[in-house]
């Protein structure tokens, strides 16, 4: 009977640990976390944060966070650092935030690094002034794999151009960066300008017809942001360049499908910008909570999409880009 009952007290023992350990490192509820995309109305930034999309506030609904999306209607960071202040002012808990210029942006992430608010980026980095970046996809497989797209559409001869978002944009600059180490396999191909559209459908149309009447010969663009992608697929959906001047870059479904049905782009990439910010979320939540610190090699859960290591330079890797094409753009809605 003394045995039994030792061991019925080791077995207390035991579960009182393990529960104690659980909750030691249980995710927070009630966390305030303000979701900073690079502009308000933004059709890629609408999908990665909305509820409805299930993208970052779903991610904190779930999690029983107080989310709250907020930030300025230009992508500039003069207009996202108000967005920023205010969120420290109100007593965030942790940032996710898309970088529109990363030195710009870096003191004011920095103060809030400094009150111990958890700063997760994500789509574009500010890698001195966060505990974490989400990655879309590899920087050196976005870049090498559009240039590749391009090639092959343009049968690897021709002058092609970029249409980029800002010049100060961290994603933007490092995929055109591998972009261009990628030409190098590519000789018959010639890389004449990059422009820069910021990110407003406006100014990124006026860009692509500007560089349509300053290279005739021009074969083919490619728009890595799908702002600029969209509005470059509006300017060549005409008889005189539609097919004829080849489109690819990154954008989404919705945006870019009748283009894709009449002829206007062939094949583009993406991954999907909900689960982009999902993940965001998850990671946010669970570094506010002390569930991970930012060493290589931890993992966590992020809900519907399973478990996440952390990689080098405090990096998560959401996955793979898609080619998206006639073939199978009408199986994703978003």
């Amino acid at each position: 009977m003394k045995h039994l009952t030792s061991i019925g007290l080791i077995c207390l023992l035991g579960a009182l640990l393990l529960t104690t350990a659980s909750a030691a490192t249980s995710l927070k509820t009630g966390l305030k976390v303000f979701v900073i995309p690079k502009n308000l109305g933004n059709p890629y930034f609408t999908t990665a944060d909305s509820v409805k999309s299930g993208g970052a506030l779903k991610a904190l609904q779930e999690l029983k966070a107080k989310g709250t999306e907020t930030s300025g209607t230009q992508a500039t960071a003069a207009s996202q650092i108000p967005a920023v202040h205010a969120a420290i002012t109100k007593g965030a808990n942790a940032l996710v935030v898309s970088a529109t210029d990363a030195s710009a942006l870096c003191p004011t992430l920095k103060q809030a690094m400094a009150r111990k608010i958890t700063v997760v980026t994500y789509d574009s980095d500010a890698p001195a002034c966060r505990n974490l970046f989400i990655n879309q996809a590899d920087t050196k497989a976005i870049g090498t794999s559009e240039v590749d797209l391009l090639a092959t559409q343009i049968k690897k001869t021709g002058q092609i151009a970029v249409v980029s978002a800002a010049a100060s944009a961290t994603n933007q600059n490092a995929w055109i960066r591998y972009m261009k180490l990628q030409l190098k396999k590519y000789p018959k191909m010639k890389l004449v300008e990059v422009v820069y559209g910021n990110d407003d459908p406006t100014t990124s149309t006026q860009v692509t017809q500007g560089l349509l009447q300053k290279y005739p010969n021009l074969k083919g663009i490619i728009s890595p942001t799908t702002v600029g992608i969209a509005a470059a697929a509006a300017v060549l959906d005409t008889a005189k360049y539609r097919g004829k001047i080849k489109l690819t870059g990154l954008g989404t479904p919705n945006s870019l499908r009748k283009y894709v049905k009449n002829g206007t782009i062939t094949a583009f990439e993406l991954w999907n910008p909900a689960d982009l910010g999902y993940l965001a979320g998850y990671a946010a939540v669970n570094y506010a909570s002390a569930t991970i610190s930012g060493k290589t090699g931890q993992t966590f859960r992020a809900g519907k999409l399973g478990k996440y290591k952390i990689g080098a330079k405090r990096t998560v890797l959401l996955g793979p880009p898609f080619v998206f094409n006639k073939k199978n753009i009408d199986k994703f809605h978003f």
